[in-house]
């Protein structure tokens, strides 16, 4: 009984134990986070997340958000709000190009091309398409938040911004840490509670500044005191007697200093990596960051500015204004009555790199010798929709796209292109220019010259002289009859050919013409005066436009010689008939094909050779004379493969849509690409 009774008294004494030690374990726990953060709360160099960071002295400019554009497969693209772009059936405004280029008012963008069709856009040709994105701005640090004119993005006001250090942001704790207070002072017993009026006493000094350091700058007077060991400064403010629990937390407090200071080069070095981070980025590197507001430039009525471009569209000028803003880059002047441009116009903006003075009165007499000889960095010029008899003299080399459609253009001489040898862009459509006034030597300084429209003027030729490097080339709307075969001898690189409304006769093309080229992809000779399609395409041919002539036959192998294969034949409104087809009129294209239009002809049935398109997505028969469709002509009864075609449009036939074999269309997947009404009566 004895040692019974001793084993319990044992077992008791051992539990009471073991109760007090986890009794003790959670409020020292609490107690250490309580230091912590009231330590982090008062340390100048902490950034709480809870107290957003108050700028001092500069007034900071957010950097916006723009998306990362990568022209490359290797980098990520971000553009959230991008929309998507489901895919739309093909049309009769057919653009033949290399494929992933696009067309923007105009004007042909290559894939991967980024460019700011206005302040705060960025836009992107990616596989053909055109996708923008507007600037995203971060949300302002701040109450009171404002963007001012020319900027993007919202700035914190100068009352905010220089808020002076010491204001009651950083002598009062954060809210958070007077309620840990009052709930601490509940939790703790009696006899801890004189510690934790000591602990807050010490934080409270040290949040404060005293007498003499009201003088310094601020962090001066805790930078002092922190070089001091944590232990000395305990021992300076206690007397020798201390306890062994004053000694412990003493122990504590060292430790926790150690790690604030840890975390505190840590940050530092996070802060370093961001910086370096940040100055790798290309596009972030072009938006002014941590500059003071710039002063606005006058400017007339009815102008604006927005960025780095003055807007003086339709605001009724009759003279270029003067203008003195170096910081410029864009300028634009469209639809007004302006009639010169002298001399000094442009003297006050010599940082222009964009120049729009389209849609005005202004002759090649009220040009100055010297008008544009002085900006130095323009790049894009543009004078559609003027009164010029000749292009303006001394134009600056820099040039890489130059617009003078729409005017009165009677010639151009030898001289008047020299020095342009960074141009890549020249459009001359809508003037008076023919073979006998351009002079043969006129394009041979242009040595980057890759995209030329020379629609709607009055050549009876291939103009010659073309520069080597073209690759692109407009000449619609022109009254060319021949194409020789000289005309394309030294453009190899050439890829587009566009010479719709000419008078173009099959029999007019030489055999020689462009065969050989191995880069030409497009050609678009719609609306000529062709019988059947021509002879010696070029091997390296994608996309044939031949929309609205008089096609009635479609010639055996004529399409047997190229590699990898015509991929696009239109030959909507033409004269074919059935007797115009036959088996071999494919042959050559039945591996690549992938659309077909053959509408608005007089074919009485399915042409032969269809089934065998392995390539095929869209196939136009429509308005055409069929009445009927056998089994074997769409589907091939022999294979159980699915077929590719995803449009096939027979409406506006004679076809008796009950009369139709259910096996006609078994190869096609869904019966929703298959379009049958309505249908001709008779």
């Amino acid at each position: 009984m004895k040692f019974a009774g001793l084993s319990c008294v044992f077992l008791l004494i051992i539990f009471q134990i073991d109760f007090v030690q986890n009794d003790e374990s959670p409020r020292k726990q609490r107690r250490k986070m309580y230091d912590r953060r009231l330590k982090k709360s008062s340390s100048p160099n902490h950034r709480s997340s809870r107290q957003p960071r108050i700028q001092q002295t500069t007034v900071v400019m957010p950097a916006a958000a723009l998306p990362m554009v990568n022209l490359h497969s290797s980098t990520e693209e971000e553009f959230e709000s991008f929309l998507t772009f489901p895919g739309v059936e093909s049309s009769y405004n057919v653009l033949p190009g290399r494929k992933g280029r696009c067309s923007v008012n105009g004007v042909t963008m290559y894939n991967g091309a980024a460019w700011s069709p206005e302040p705060c856009t960025t836009c992107l040709c990616a596989d053909g398409r055109v996708l923008c994105d507007r600037t995203r701005c971060p949300p302002p640090r701040c109450q009171r938040a404002a963007t001012p004119e020319g900027e993007c993005c919202p700035v914190c006001s100068d009352s905010e911004q220089r808020e002076p250090p010491n204001s009651h942001h950083r002598q009062r704790p954060p809210p958070w840490v007077k309620l840990d207070q009052a709930l601490r002072k509940e939790e703790l017993p009696a006899e801890e509670a004189e510690g934790m009026k000591e602990t807050e006493d010490r934080e409270q000094k040290k949040m404060s500044p005293e007498p003499g350091d009201r003088g310094r700058l601020p962090g001066q007077g805790q930078r002092s005191r922190a070089e001091q060991r944590p232990g000395e400064e305990g021992r300076q403010a206690r007397p020798h007697g201390n306890t062994a629990r004053e000694v412990e937390e003493e122990e504590v407090e060292e430790v926790e200093v150690e790690e604030e200071e840890e975390e505190e080069e840590e940050e530092e070095e996070e802060e370093e990596e961001e910086e370096e981070t940040r100055g790798v980025l290309p596009v972030l590197s072009q938006l002014p960051a941590g500059a003071p507001p710039r002063r606005r430039p006058a400017l007339p009525s009815g102008c604006s500015l927005s960025y780095r471009t003055i807007s003086c569209n339709d605001a009724d000028l009759a003279q270029i204004p003067p203008l003195a803003a170096p910081e410029v880059t864009s300028l634009e002047l469209a639809g007004n009555s302006i009639t010169s441009i002298p001399d000094e116009a442009f003297n006050g903006l010599p940082n222009l790199e964009r120049l729009d003075l389209s849609k005005n009165s202004i002759t090649s007499s009220g040009i100055g010798p010297e008008a544009f000889k002085h900006l130095k960095k323009l790049v894009h010029l543009n004078m559609n929709g003027n009164s010029l008899a000749e292009l303006p003299p001394e134009l600056p080399p820099t040039l890489e796209e130059l617009r003078v459609s729409e005017n009165k253009l009677r010639a151009i001489d030898e001289e008047r292109l020299s020095g342009l040898s960074r141009l890549v862009t020249l459009e001359l459509e809508g003037n008076n220019l023919s073979e006998t006034n351009l002079n043969p030597l006129a394009f041979r300084p242009l040595k980057s010259l890759s995209y030329l429209r020379l629609g709607r003027n009055r050549f009876r030729i291939i103009p010659q002289g073309l520069p080597a490097s073209i690759e692109e080339l407009y000449l619609e709307n022109n009254q060319i009859e021949e194409i020789t075969e000289i005309c394309f001898n030294h453009t190899r690189n050439i890829n587009v050919i566009i010479l719709c409304y000419n008078k173009i006769e099959e029999n007019r093309i030489a055999p020689l013409a462009w065969i050989n080229q191995e880069n030409l992809e497009s050609i678009d000779l719609s609306y000529n005066r062709l019988y059947h399609v021509p002879s010696y395409l070029p091997k390296s041919l994608l996309h044939l436009v031949l929309l609205g002539n008089r096609i009635e036959r479609i010639p055996g192998y004529v399409f047997g010689h190229m590699e990898p294969g015509l991929e696009y034949l239109y030959l909507s409104f033409n004269n074919l008939s059935d007797d115009g087809l036959d088996r071999v009129s494919f042959y050559g294209a039945y591996h690549s094909l992938r659309e077909l239009f053959l509408d608005h002809n007089n074919l009485k049935s399915i042409p032969p050779g269809v089934q065998e398109m392995k390539a095929l997505h869209f196939l136009r028969l429509n308005n055409n004379k069929i009445r009927h469709i056998l089994p074997e002509q769409i589907c091939n009864a022999k294979e159980d493969d699915d077929s590719t075609l995803e449009h096939l449009h027979l409406e506006n036939n004679y076809i008796k849509t009950r009369e139709i074999s259910s096996y006609a269309f078994s190869c096609i997947r869904s019966y929703s690409s298959i379009v049958l009404k309505p249908q001709k009566i008779k």
